[in-house]
């Protein structure tokens, strides 16, 4: 897959130019499928949130960009309609809009739906992650970002890149998210990290990582342990 992993998604020009870049063609010529699940493992979240993500209206702007078409792939439900229904649907999407919420609850339904097991076989794919939806492709989260009770302490991801993310460094709503609090963060991983803030997305094409940015973020390289 093409990654595009991004704190607050599609917020300013340089990553929107990105976004087109991994598409090869323009949004409104580009059919996506988005994903609420996150949402619902978070415990700030609910009704409201998702249905504003999957209509597009303020502030979630992702899916409100013009596409050709915007479907709604709801993993929870996945699991009961069988695979002969739904990958197709994937298969011919050319991007998945992956909204926030809890990274593990959203690692637990990417499994349970079969999606994560799909996922390596379509390298063209282009995946949008926003917050928990970015985090879930990373090795880990750490256990300050677990909302959903039955993850416990296991703030294990998906894996898919090999560093983690910290994101909404600075944003209004999160004046715990400072960078500072992100160093500590990080300190506790043993794997590298990235701190964004809600201008910043990094991008992962076959294995090459950058970081486009008209804001703030820091790179965490893995502390050595003893």
């Amino acid at each position: 897959m093409k990654l595009l992993l991004t704190s607050g998604g599609i917020t300013n020009p340089s990553i929107q130019d990105a976004l087109l870049d991994l598409l090869g063609k323009p949004i409104a010529e580009s059919d996506a499928l988005c994903i609420p699940t996150a949402q619902w493992g978070h415990q700030m979240c609910g009704p409201v949130g998702a249905r504003g993500f999957v209509v597009g209206g303020p502030p979630w702007n992702l899916t409100g960009m013009g596409w050709k078409s915007v479907g709604l792939l709801e993993l929870t439900a996945l699991p009961t309609i069988g695979e002969e229904r739904w990958i197709p649907w994937v298969r011919e999407a050319d991007v998945l809009l992956v909204d926030g919420g809890d990274a593990t609850y959203l690692r637990h339904w990417m499994r349970e739906s079969g999606l994560a097991e799909l996922l390596p076989t379509l390298p063209e794919k282009v995946w949008v992650g926003i917050s928990a939806g970015s985090m879930v492709m990373t090795p880990r989260i750490g256990t300050d970002f677990i909302s959903w009770k039955r993850s416990a302490d296991d703030d294990s991801a998906l894996g898919v890149v090999d560093f983690s993310i910290f994101p909404h460094v600075g944003h209004p709503m999160m004046p715990e998210n400072t960078m500072a609090e992100a160093e500590r963060w990080a300190a506790t991983l043993g794997n590298p990290s990235y701190a964004i803030d809600e201008e910043t997305a990094i991008r992962v094409v076959d294995g090459k990582v950058d970081v486009i940015s008209e804001g703030q973020w820091r790179y965490f390289p893995a502390e050595e342990r003893p």
